[in-house]
Order: C-alpha cells, then sequence, then structure tokens
C-alpha cells in the first residue's frame, strides 16, 4: 500500500471520529443549554408559587438555592452520558459520598429539618413569648438550623431546631394575651366583700389591665392567719411585668386607704421575770 492511499485512511479516520465526537459535544453543549433554559424557568415558577404561600423568606431561598443545585447536578450528570461517559458508576460515588456526608452532618440535617417545619407550620413567630427546652423568653430570630430568643434577664438563649421541633413549646402569645396570677391576703377580722370590691376597682381603673377578658378576684384560700384572695388581671405580653407590678402596688395603697390589713408574720416575745 503506498503513502497516498495510508494518508487517505488516516484522514477518513480522522474526519470519522472528529465527526463522531463533534456531534456529541454538539449535542452535549445543546443540552446543557437547554437544560439550563429549562432549570431558570422551573425555579422561577416555583418561586412565583412560594411567594403566593406564607412560607418565611429563608426558607424559601434556602429550598430554591437546593433544588436549583440538584437540578444542575443532575442536568451535569446528563450532559456527561451524552458525551460517552458511564454515569453509572459515577452517580454511585456521588450517593456514596451523600450518605457520608448526610452521616457526617446528621445533627445538622435533623436541625434543617426542625427549622423548615417550624418556619412551614409557625407554632411561634418572632415576638413570640415561649417556653422551650428548659428556657423562657421572646423569639428574637428563626433560622433554618436554631432559633434564637432573649429571656426576661436579656440573655440570648440558642436552641437547635432539631430539639425544639420535636420537644414541648409553650407559646403565651398565641392567644394575644396574658393572665397575671397574683395572691393577697386579708385579715379574718376584715370584710371579704368590701376587699374584694376594692381590689376590682383598683385593677379596672389600671389602663393597661385588659377589659376583655375581664379580671378576676375571688377567695382560693383560708390560710392560717390569711384569707387569701386570688387576683387575676389579664394583660398584653409586653404590658405582663407592668401589670404584674402595678397591681401588686396599686392594691396594697388601696387597701391601707380603705382600713383593710394584710396580715404579717409577727413574733412576740416573752422575757422571764
Amino acid at each position: 500500500m503506498d503513502m497516498d492511499a495510508l494518508k487517505s485512511i488516516d484522514v477518513s479516520k480522522f474526519i470519522g471520529i472528529a465527526t463522531e465526537y463533534g456531534l456529541k459535544i454538539a449535542q452535549a453543549i445543546l443540552v446543557l443549554f437547554i437544560g439550563l433554559w429549562i432549570i431558570k424557568l422551573l425555579v422561577k415558577g416555583i418561586k412565583k408559587a412560594l411567594n403566593r404561600t406564607e412560607i418565611d423568606e429563608s426558607l424559601k431561598g434556602f429550598l430554591l438555592n437546593l433544588l436549583t443545585w440538584a437540578l444542575k447536578a443532575l442536568l451535569v450528570i446528563t450532559v456527561l452520558g451524552q458525551l460517552g461517559v458511564k454515569t453509572t458508576s459515577f452517580v454511585a460515588i456521588i450517593g456514596a459520598a451523600g450518605l457520608a456526608v448526610g452521616l457526617a452532618l446528621q445533627g445538622s440535617l435533623a436541625n434543617f429539618a426542625g427549622g423548615a417545619l417550624i418556619l412551614l407550620f409557625k407554632p411561634f413567630k418572632v415576638g413570640d413569648l415561649i417556653e422551650a427546652q428548659s428556657a423562657i423568653g421572646v423569639v428574637k430570630e428563626i433560622q433554618i438550623f436554631v432559633t434564637k430568643i432573649i429571656t426576661p434577664d436579656n440573655k440570648e438563649v440558642i436552641i437547635p431546631n432539631g430539639a425544639l421541633s420535636n420537644g414541648n413549646i409553650t407559646n403565651f402569645s398565641s392567644t394575644g394575651h396574658l393572665r397575671v396570677d397574683l395572691v393577697v391576703g386579708i385579715s379574718y377580722s376584715d370584710d371579704i366583700e368590701k376587699a374584694k370590691t376594692v381590689i376590682m376597682d383598683t385593677l379596672i381603673n389600671d389602663p393597661k389591665v385588659l377589659k376583655t377578658p375581664s379580671p378576676t378576684v375571688a377567695v382560693g384560700e383560708l390560710g392560717d392567719s390569711s384569707v387569701n384572695i386570688n387576683v387575676r388581671p389579664h394583660a398584653t405580653v409586653a404590658d405582663y411585668w407592668d401589670v404584674y407590678f402595678n397591681s401588686l402596688q396599686n392594691v396594697k395603697v388601696a387597701l391601707d386607704k380603705a382600713g383593710i390589713e394584710i396580715p404579717f408574720p409577727q413574733r412576740v416575745n416573752h422575757t422571764a421575770k
């Protein structure tokens, strides 16, 4: 075979290979661009759907980013398949890596799932007074992995969302108001109905005490040295402590003006003669 024939065969093979792989590359590029276009439209549509819901903005952003990267990873695998790369082992490697990462981050994943549930079902919101995981305070921020609350003594407590979503949560703000529980003792020699009237008038005249539900004043116990009256005004969450402290002071002043005694422990010393 002469050199011209050999050159002709080499050129033919090169052209055939170039044509074959050129078509594969062209198809892969086409699939890539079409796939990116479809992903963009899909994410845009899902974003519009999420905006019509009451899902928290931070959760929306996280879900959209997660969906975008997942779709792009799937698109890359599809493009590699168009180029002739065997993606079976590639997918297996990704799956194994994902499993390893999942096991290593299972605590964080549990917190993410808890945060998603909290943001989705909203057992509480920012500004609510809650008690959970042995902590009580006002919700400052709800993040994907943790929730931050501010305690009455102005300490910030960070609670993992996994434990928070799986435990008991007491939301003091869900009804819009709280009941203030006080006990006032009066002497057995005093008029109970008069004392109750004085206490009720004091509560009604406090602008921070809610009219609905109305305050409750009732005898709760016949103690050893006093008749104990349960005093139950209602207040908004923001006014709770003002009503608590003001009621104690105002009721004491009103009972003193009415001549009603609030008993206190007394000690009598007997000296031997």
